[in-house]
């Protein structure tokens, strides 16, 4: 694995992550009554430039390397969403979720190591 490839996998994951959360706290807003419109359209466009990142990455790692070794990363998007929305959005996380999160973590490791 090369130093920009994995550059490449750090910076798809980033873009999902923080355009997912992005998208949470813009949705968040829609619950209000009226929307708060200025506060919703800058939130709702940076969360989908961030997935439009992740897109157009993603596009360029499934150009570049196999399958079978880029998306074991994929893998790694609901552990770092769960620990975003819990710093990020104080989001409470349960022993049930910490242990998913585990065995997530876990078997990324072990198909990324096959």
């Amino acid at each position: 694995m090369t130093a920009a490839l994995l550059l490449a996998i750090i910076a798809s994951q980033v873009c999902l992550v923080t355009g997912e959360l992005l998208m949470k706290r813009a949705m968040d807003l829609t619950n209000e009554t009226p929307v708060p419109w200025p506060r919703f359209v800058p939130r709702f466009a940076a969360a989908i430039t961030c997935m439009s990142g992740w897109f157009f990455l993603w596009g360029g790692l499934l150009q570049r390397a196999d399958l079978s070794f880029v998306y074991p990363f994929e893998g790694l998007s609901p552990v770092l969403v769960m620990i975003g929305a819990s710093i990020f959005l104080k989001e409470k996380l349960t022993t049930r979720t910490w242990l998913g999160i585990l065995l997530i973590g876990f078997g990324v490791a072990l198909v990324s190591a096959s």
